[in-house]
Parts: C-alpha cells; structure tokens; sequence
C-alpha cells in the first residue's frame, strides 16, 4: 500500500498566476524552473524562466518508455534533470486527473499511474521539489500567463480546449485555475465528447473545414451553456490551420474563440507555472510580498 503524502495545505488554494512580461519583485522563489511534458510518445523538458514564459535553453526530448510506468518515467524525468544539470523546483505535465500529488486517471500511459503518487515519487528518484499538474491545465497556465488569454484577456471565465487525439480543457476564473475539469469525457447527446470531435477525427474521417466546424460548435456550445464563459481559446493540431476553419465557428451565445499561441511549448512552460504557484502559495506568510508580485 502506498503510504499517503502529506501537503502543505497553503498549496491547496487558488492563487492567481501572474500574466507574462517584465521583471517582478523577488519574493523568495526561484523565478527559472524546469518544466517538463510527459506525452504519449515523448517526454520534452526545459528550464523556463517564469517571468517571461522563455526557454532559457534548447528543448531536451527523450521517448516515453514503453510500458510507461511511473517508475520507468520517473527515470526519465530524472535524465531530463541531470541534462541540465538542474538543481532546482520541478513541474511536470502528465495525461492524467492529478489530486494532491496522485495521479487517478492515465490517457496514452500505462494504467499504473492509476492511483500512484507519481509527485512524492519524481521528488525522491530526482531528490529535486516536484509539482505535478495535468497537461490541459498545464497548457492552460501557459495561454493565460503568456499566450491568448494574459492581460486583459485572463478576465472572467476563460477555457483553454485543446483538440488532438483527445479534447483537453482547463478553466480559469479571473486568472484562477478550477483543475482536472475533463470536459472531453463529458457526454453530449449520448455520445463521448473527444469521440465525436477531436481533432485527430478531421483526417481520419476526411472532413472539410465546415465539417470540422460544425462539430466544435456543436461541443462549444454546449460548455457554454453550461459556463457561460467570457472566451474559448482553443490549441492543439488543428489549431495551427485556425485560419482555414475557426471563422465558421458561430455559438449560439456569441462567445470569442481565440487561438492558442504558445504551440508546442505550452507543456513545458506551463509546468513550470504550476510549480511557480506551488511556491507561491508556500510563502504566504509574507502576504504583501506576494501581493505585489501578483499585482506587477
């Protein structure tokens, strides 16, 4: 039986991840933070300097191991460290719901991660402070820190959904993270959201570029209904031709949809964020502090 890890609980209340650009005053966190994307396929990590939302060095990528047990990624996050030769916090993306540091669901990893606690395990095999986030609201912390969704964009209720083999969502309130939402598991009309509209669906099933528009209308709509949400940004594959289709999409309640902007580094950057939060919300004892480095 694993034996449960005990959290701070400072670390289990929102803060709100301040939106990319400048230098902000020092409040005792270390501003460069190696972030790290675990996928399906490949594991591709960098350090990230969190104020500005850059790699400060070439991307380091290796295969995610097959099978792609925890200990058998742990060993690979740690390769990933000692790459860089990093000494520092941690944040790590996984396909997975993440609850106080165990990872309870596994999409394109092996089904062990069900149930394990993948955070108290990257810590001690990298002996490095680990934060462990899910990939969408890792994705999601990127486009509001720094992409479509920073500035003035991060205000109200925002979604970040991403289309690719699956529909990947994170929700912000007013810059605030509501984690694990998993809206592509949401049925609608019977059916599994990311089995009628993801986006590797539009070249498997050849579909035209109004095709493929009418089914994110058709899942759009029905989050806004539900959320009423202040803009949709949407990432992924098909994201990068928005051009070609996203001036079709029309929602019933007339709710922006912006594309994403951070690409292929969303992942690591966004981990990064997430532990940036961590250590946040670890110095609240030294509230104004804080307070002036989320208002900067």
């Amino acid at each position: 039986m694993q034996k449960e890890q005990q959290h701070d609980p400072n670390v289990l209340n929102p803060v709100k991840i301040p939106s990319g650009g400048g230098s902000r005053p020092s409040v005792g966190v270390d501003h460069e933070i190696l972030g790290i994307d675990i996928g399906g396929t490949s594991i591709k990590a960098a350090p990230v300097d969190t104020r500005t939302g850059k790699l400060l060095a070439e991307r380091f990528v290796v295969l995610t191991p097959n099978p792609a047990t925890p200990g058998a990624c742990a060993d690979a996050v740690n390769q990933c460290a000692e790459h860089f030769q990093w000494k520092g916090a941690v944040g790590i993306g996984v396909p997975a719901v993440v609850k106080d540091g165990t990872t309870w669901t596994a999409a394109n990893i092996d089904s062990s991660w069900v149930g394990a606690d993948v955070e108290g395990l990257f810590s001690r095999v990298t002996g490095l402070p680990v934060t462990v986030v899910n990939d969408a609201d890792a994705a999601g912390y990127a486009e509001l820190g720094f992409g479509a969704g920073s500035g003035e964009n991060e205000r109200g209720v925002v979604f970040i959904v991403t289309f690719g083999t699956g529909i990947g969502t994170a929700m912000f309130v007013d810059g605030i993270l509501v984690p694990n939402l998993e809206l592509g598991h949401m049925e609608v009309d019977g059916v599994e959201a990311e089995a009628a509209a993801a986006g590797v669906l539009v070249e498997r099933n050849n579909w035209t570029w109004q095709q493929w528009a009418d089914k994110v209308t058709w899942y759009l709509a029905h989050i806004e209904k539900l959320f009423w949400p202040s803009r949709f940004i949407v990432g992924g594959g098909v994201s990068n031709a928005h051009e070609q289709w996203l001036h079709l999409v029309r929602l019933p309640k007339g709710t922006p949809i912006l594309p994403a902007c951070m690409k292929n580094d969303a992942g690591i950057i966004g981990a990064a964020m997430a532990s940036l939060a961590r250590s946040v919300f670890a110095i609240r004892h030294k509230p104004q502090q804080v307070e002036e480095y989320i208002q900067a």
